[in-house]
């Protein structure tokens, strides 16, 4: 009887590297490097996350009125296409808030 030994012979680990070098952007050079010190690679990838987190927060609190603001009467004409695209952006910066909510509480627990 033979027997079949799987090896991926570091296959998966350069799958990994590579797709963290794609997810930030960095040419096939980087590739070596990030699986030999992969420290400054997840550093940046970390970096970027809070950076687009911030700016999920930033969208959100854009999106609801601020109560310092004086209120106006003044009518805004738009195209109807725009205001349900905006309304549309909203709901989807609301729901990515709503999952990283949970996605954090899920951490916590």
């Amino acid at each position: 009887m033979m027997s079949i030994i799987k090896a991926d012979f570091g296959a998966e680990k350069r799958t990994a590297a590579r797709r963290l070098r794609t997810l930030l952007s960095l040419s096939a050079l980087h590739e070596a490097n990030v699986r030999g010190n992969p420290v400054p690679y997840l550093e940046r990838a970390s970096e970027r996350i809070y950076q687009l987190e911030k700016v999920l927060f930033d969208a959100a609190a854009a999106a609801r009125p601020s109560g310092d603001e004086p209120r106006t009467a003044e009518p805004v004409m738009i195209e109807t296409s725009e205001y349900l695209c905006l309304l549309a952006c909203r709901d989807i910066v609301e729901t990515a808030l709503k999952q990283l909510a949970s996605e954090d509480a899920d951490a916590e627990s």
